[in-house]
């Protein structure tokens, strides 16, 4: 059965946004690179929210023919624009990125049977309120967040508004040289991890690594109720 895989940066003190959806604080590199190029080759769906899906597709579909963008954002951006994207938004009346789908809600049904389909896995980008709403729907098989050494101190959360309490394992965790962040007033230094996490519940969960730079990674899943 495929996964649902959620990828997301994340602070330290779990906020992926600002308070004015500032996102400075990401730091890209050539692994990081890496990583995301490895993650979109694992998977054939894309699941996306309005404003993700509005950003995406305003941008990627252009890559390709853009005479400034590297041989590397070329190819990522051809494997973006092949998938299948599942796009979940009450507003939007159409959706035009090349093999896009509208859906209006989250019908764990409907969700099930894209499981069951053959193919490979499906990756949630960014899309808050739709990891909000699969989590409480208990649909997501597995989390990559990507934990930067940063604290914003205010923002927008990641897990906002979760019905039940989750019980998870860590893994595995892994840290990454590249992502150390320096102080100007000491020498230590707090280096990214990636953190492999299960939940515990009746129904299996799957944790993967994944080889990130200046983050800490971790793998969630598990179970619960509705959305969008």
């Amino acid at each position: 059965m495929r996964k649902i895989i959620v990828t997301m940066w994340v602070t330290l003190d779990g906020f992926i946004a600002g308070p004015n959806e500032e996102m400075d604080w990401i730091m890209v590199d050539q692994t990081m690179g890496q990583y995301e190029d490895d993650l979109v080759s694992s998977a054939d769906t894309l699941i996306l929210g309005r404003v993700t899906y509005q950003s995406f597709a305003g941008s990627w579909p252009y890559v390709p023919e853009n005479p400034s963008a590297s041989e590397g954002e070329k190819v990522y951006a051809r494997k973006l624009n092949s998938m299948r994207k599942i796009v979940f938004s009450k507003s939007l009346e159409k959706v035009e990125w090349n093999n896009s789908h509208l859906m209006k809600e989250v019908l764990p049904e409907e969700i099930a049977k894209l499981k069951q389909e053959p193919g490979k896995d499906m990756v949630i980008y960014g899309s808050a309120s739709i990891v909000q709403t699969f989590t409480n729907l208990g649909l997501i098989d597995e989390y990559q967040l990507l934990v930067h050494p940063v604290v914003l101190g205010s923002g927008k959360p990641f897990f906002q508004d979760i019905r039940d309490r989750r019980k998870l394992q860590l893994v595995k965790t892994k840290t990454f040289s590249s992502g150390r962040h320096r102080k100007a007033s000491t020498s230590k230094a707090i280096a990214n991890k990636k953190l492999s996490i299960r939940c515990n519940r009746t129904v299996l969960c799957s944790a993967k690594q994944v080889n990130t730079a200046f983050k800490r990674q971790v793998t969630l899943a598990h179970r619960g109720n509705v959305y969008v």
